[in-house]
């Protein structure tokens, strides 16, 4: 079961953000059964509130027989044209996350960006 759960782990993206403007973001830490947990980011911009990217994330993930746990939100502007993208602020209701484990895994995905963090903004 363990070897199949951090199958499942592997094949859950490290990265699912809008392809521009500025929205709202969680960092996850999703789990297996037994196996070894991931950190995952997800933003899009429908989302309302963050607790909105987290809940749909969880369900996502149960379907897969994944757990995870918002470790914080906070907000990204990604801007394709100039191959930017800035990650800053905060949730109110998961607080601030580790923006530069966010930003580490947002390099992974995007190796020609340049990649920014402030934990300044709203």
């Amino acid at each position: 079961a363990a070897a199949m759960a951090g199958e499942s782990l592997s094949r859950v993206p490290d990265v699912q953000i809008d392809g521009d403007g500025v929205f709202k973001y969680v960092l996850v830490r999703v789990r297996g059964a037994g196996a070894a947990a991931k950190d995952v980011v997800r933003g899009h911009g429908w989302a309302e509130y963050h607790a909105d990217l987290f809940e749909r994330t969880a369900e996502e993930l149960a379907r897969h027989g994944l757990s995870c746990e918002c470790l914080g939100g906070g907000r990204v502007s990604h801007r394709p044209e100039e191959r930017k993208i800035h990650v800053y602020g905060y949730s109110v209701g998961f607080g601030r996350a580790d923006h530069a484990v966010t930003t580490e895994k947002l390099k992974a995905e995007y190796p020609d960006y340049e990649i920014t963090w402030a934990d300044e903004g709203y």
